[in-house]
C-alpha cells in the first residue's frame, strides 16, 4: 500500500497469488488526471505529486508534468517527456528523469538559465536535456 491509496484493477486475479492484494484498500476508483499540489515545509513550499510503485504511473505523469530543478510543474501542453515515457507499458527506453526531452531547445535553454546552469548558451539539445537532469537530481538530493 502506498500513502495515498491506491487502485488496483483485476483485484479477484491478483488474490490468486496473494491475499496481500486486500491490504489496499477498496472502493477507490482510478484517476482522470494528474494533479500536482503545493505543500508546505520546514525550507518552504514545494510541489508534490502522488507517487506509486508502478512505472507506467510515472510515465503518464511526465505526460501532464515535466522536472524542473527539484520540482514538478504542469507543462504548456500535454505529450510524452521522453522515449520512455512515449512507449508506454513495458518499454525500456532511455529516460530523461522527468525532464521533458521532447520540449524545443529554446524552452530547455530557458529552463537551464532558471536554474543557473553554466556553460548552457553553447550547449546542444541533448547536452542541455543531460545538464537538466543532472541538475534535477543534485537539487532533488539537496533538499531530501
Amino acid at each position: 500500500p502506498v500513502p495515498f491509496a491506491e487502485y488496483v484493477p483485476h483485484r479477484d486475479f491478483y488474490r490468486l497469488f496473494s491475499s496481500q492484494v486486500d491490504l489496499v484498500r477498496a472502493g477507490f476508483a482510478k484517476g482522470d488526471r494528474t494533479v500536482a499540489f503545493e505543500v508546505e515545509g520546514a525550507q518552504g513550499t514545494f510541489s508534490a505529486v502522488p507517487t506509486i510503485c508502478f512505472e507506467v504511473a510515472y510515465d503518464a505523469l511526465k505526460h501532464s508534468f515535466e522536472k524542473v530543478g527539484d520540482r514538478w510543474v504542469a507543462k504548456d501542453s500535454p505529450g510524452p517527456s521522453d522515449a520512455q515515457s512515449s512507449g508506454g507499458k513495458n518499454t525500456n527506453r532511455a529516460t530523461a528523469g522527468g525532464v521533458d526531452a521532447n520540449a524545443s531547445k529554446e524552452h530547455l535553454y530557458a529552463q537551464a538559465k532558471s536554474l543557473n546552469i553554466s556553460g548552457r548558451s553553447t550547449m546542444t539539445k541533448k547536452e542541455l536535456v543531460d545538464a537538466l537532469e543532472k541538475e534535477s537530481k543534485r537539487k532533488t538530493k539537496q533538499n531530501s
